[in-house]
């Protein structure tokens, strides 16, 4: 039985499907202008997402990737909706709040994959070092 993508994929494929259907209303000139940016940036983070699903010993490295993806996919957003490509705001609101979603979705699993370093360092640390508080410490200790 294969193994069923987790939600973060889903979630980008999903992402990429509504871009390309908001494309389809925009003018012709935003269709071939930002339409095509969006399009190719949503493609990228479908795919990095993929990528780090699926390739578990360089999985760090991807997550990292995709965290830069989707801000650049959010700016990208952004820039349509100045230039006024949207058919409607509801439309690009629509859009902002599933990238943002993605976005958050990332960020934990981004924090997921750097929090089990930090956790190898403390378990194999002795002893922590003690810290003074201004008022404990001598001036010999300052100076």
């Amino acid at each position: 039985m294969p193994h069923q993508a987790p939600e973060i994929v889903k979630l980008a494929e999903r992402v990429l499907v509504e871009i390309e259907q908001a494309v389809r209303g925009f003018s012709r000139y935003h269709k071939y202008a930002s339409g095509s940016d969006l399009r190719s940036q949503a493609r990228r983070v479908a795919t990095i997402a993929n990528r780090a699903w699926r390739d578990q010993p360089r999985r760090a490295e991807w997550v990292g990737r995709l965290v830069f993806a989707i801000d650049d996919l959010k700016m990208q957003l952004q820039i349509s909706k100045q230039v006024a490509a949207f058919k409607s705001f509801n439309q690009f609101e629509a859009l902002i709040r599933l990238v943002s979603d993605l976005g958050r979705q990332c960020g934990g699993w981004h924090k997921q994959q750097h929090s089990k370093g930090q956790n190898q360092q403390t378990a194999l640390s002795v002893e922590r070092v003690q810290i003074l508080s201004a008022r404990d410490t001598s001036l010999e200790v300052n100076l």
